[in-house]
């Protein structure tokens, strides 16, 4: 029997104070990963409204990632050095302003500015919330308080994306970027009001920026974590883009009944989520990884083939690839923190934030440059994604374990052991 299940496993109404500042952090994640992903069922609105191929599409995606990528670069040499809670503020301030714009865009060359500026600001951000989620949560509960933050996924594809479609109907695709503008503002203040300052490591303080990041870099177990974390984003930002278009082109799915897709498969993810975290405080979080892997990997090799078919059909594999994708996160993301000396957390979590951003935009490229469009409006090539994908799981799940193999504390509750 492992530690956890030896241990008391409180509740979250035990911990009143963590669990405000999880669900401020959580609000956070929901609006950073809404203005990501509100990008993905816009595609086929977008590409008709500016009359954009598949890859220029692709690259309004990835911008967003490719500008996070460089910023989390620059975010690994200040980010230990300073309050967590004061370069939040300062960052969701710039998202705020960042996706305003994109509201007010006028072109498609406005908007990909837009997004480069959004990414900038809102890639940091995520990589201080998962940094001040470690500094919070101790290990016995870690993997629920990732998953409970990770949880803003599929409330944003259960909440945001159909409401976001509904504004798009019925006002333009302006709307959605209006709407998360506003609900920047209370989250602002939510921010300001309940989230603890963090004061940095003081022997951060005593080293120069760039020593810090060699410190960061030096370490071997560093770049399994990176891998890691590249593996895992690489499936879903070349599949998930173009799942929306070719659902519309290819399986007949209309627009007025897309955002079905997002709400079901939204709902059983927002169910399973904090079931995985419950499995990931209490197993091996590798092994769990490896499981939910196994449906991801089904529904993609079903989603990626799907022709003409009934709703009902469409679905149950959407919902299913949701399941298995979103439920990926949070057991890898635990594996990966519990591998980082707490005094190189943020640093590590702004590179691993730029790892993260530069992978998924590359994953937008690859799979804009796999599709394209025939002359009947059919997008071909969608099955030679769901190959690329298939081996991004498989390779996710063998850099884990040697993730594991390099740091086992990483896949139990053990607090951070000290390499020598």
């Amino acid at each position: 029997m492992s530690a956890a299940s030896q241990s008391p496993r409180p509740s979250a109404a035990r911990h009143p104070a963590e669990r405000t500042i999880l669900l401020t952090l959580a609000a956070v994640q929901f609006t950073h990963i809404l203005d990501y992903m509100i990008m993905m069922p816009l595609g086929a609105g977008l590409m008709r409204e500016f009359n954009l191929s598949p890859a220029q599409f692709s690259h309004l995606v990835a911008a967003y990632g490719g500008a996070a990528a460089i910023a989390g670069l620059l975010g690994g040499f200040f980010l230990d050095r300073i309050d967590r809670k004061r370069a939040l503020l300062w960052l969701y301030s710039g998202f705020a302003l960042a996706t305003l714009a994109c509201a007010l865009a006028p072109s498609h060359h406005a908007l990909l500015a837009a997004r480069l500026a959004a990414g900038v600001c809102g890639g940091l951000a995520g990589s201080v919330v998962v940094a001040m989620v470690a500094d919070v949560v101790p290990p016995e509960r870690r993997g629920r308080g990732m998953s409970f933050v990770m949880s803003a996924f599929p409330l944003a594809t259960v909440a945001g994306v159909p409401l976001g479609l509904a504004l798009v109907n019925h006002f333009g695709w302006h709307a959605p970027f209006f709407l998360l503008a506003g609900l920047a503002i209370p989250i602002g203040f939510g921010i300001a009001r309940f989230l603890p300052h963090r004061a940095p490591d003081p022997a951060a303080r005593l080293i120069s920026p760039m020593t810090q990041m060699r410190g960061i870099l030096a370490e071997r177990v560093h770049w399994r974590g990176f891998a890691v974390t590249a593996g895992l984003v690489t499936a879903s930002g070349c599949l998930v883009p173009f799942m929306a278009p070719s659902l519309v082109a290819n399986v007949g799915i209309s627009d007025a009944r897309l955002p079905w897709i997002y709400f079901c498969g939204g709902v059983a993810t927002f169910i399973a989520t904090p079931i995985m975290g419950r499995l990931t405080d209490r197993h091996d979080k590798f092994k769990v990884l490896a499981w939910i892997t196994l449906p991801a990997l089904v529904a993609t090799l079903l989603v990626t083939r799907l022709g003409p078919s009934p709703l009902p059909l469409v679905l149950a594999i959407t919902t299913l690839l949701f399941i298995g994708m979103s439920g990926r996160f949070g057991p890898a993301n635990t594996l990966v923190v519990n591998a980082v000396e707490p005094r190189f957390r943020g640093g590590f979590m702004s590179l691993n934030s730029a790892v993260q951003q530069g992978a998924g935009a590359l994953a937008n490229m690859v799979g804009g440059a796999l599709i394209t469009r025939d002359v009947s409006g059919r997008l071909v090539g969608y099955d030679r994604v769901g190959w690329f994908a298939t081996a991004a799981f498989i390779l996710t799940v063998v850099l884990a374990h040697r993730l594991r193999a390099a740091a086992p504390h990483a896949a139990t509750n053990a607090p951070f052991v000290l390499r020598t």
